[in-house]
């Protein structure tokens, strides 16, 4: 069977598409989950939404499944004593259960072709932590849950300008001390 030139090039199209998507899925697209993250010392147990038990050892980080809207969270100590039992509301595809109450920051980073950093962090405040001013305005948090950030602790910023026509920005949540890692390496005062 002899394919006319307009098939053959319909046929490679279509699986030019097809093959693209298939790298986009499976090497670039951001995969959504969230995760409980246990910065300290201690040994938790959790169960969700009265699911199974979950343990968390000191500085892991475990994916776990959420509904979107009201979940509930009971949270053990090591000897398996209940240390509070909380509700909380998802409202996106990616979150951060801060089991443990610890410090995380929310810095925004911004992308884009000709970015003046320098003006945009003259024209942000900044956040005091212990005791010194670190600019760009890092939001502080410390409560159970939050959802409103694009990269996890768990994720780097983009290392590669997706969008070099504008100046895009993208918010990752940090454990206290990788912040301020992260700041003293990023922003070389």
């Amino acid at each position: 069977m002899k394919l006319s030139a307009s098939t053959k090039g319909l046929i490679i199209s279509v699986l030019t598409v097809i093959l693209a998507f298939g790298i986009y899925f499976l090497f670039l697209a951001k995969k959504n989950y969230y995760l409980v993250d246990n910065p300290t010392e201690n040994t938790f147990y959790f169960k969700i939404n009265n699911g199974a038990e979950n343990i968390i050892a000191s500085g892991q980080q475990v994916k776990v499944d959420l509904n979107k809207g009201k979940n509930q969270i009971k949270v053990f100590d090591a000897q398996k004593k209940p240390l509070y039992d909380s509700g909380f509301v998802v409202n996106k595809d990616r979150g951060l259960l801060n089991i443990a109450h610890q410090d995380y920051y929310i810095n925004e980073q911004f992308y884009g072709y000709n970015l003046n950093k320098d003006s945009l962090l003259a024209a942000r405040k900044a956040t005091v932590i212990d005791q010194k001013n670190y600019l760009n305005a890092p939001e502080h948090f410390y409560k159970l849950y939050t959802d409103d950030f694009y990269f996890n602790v768990d994720e780097d910023y983009d290392k590669v300008i997706k969008n070099v026509q504008a100046v895009e920005s993208r918010k990752k949540i940090f454990r206290k001390q990788d912040f301020l890692n992260y700041y003293k390496d990023y922003y070389k005062f």
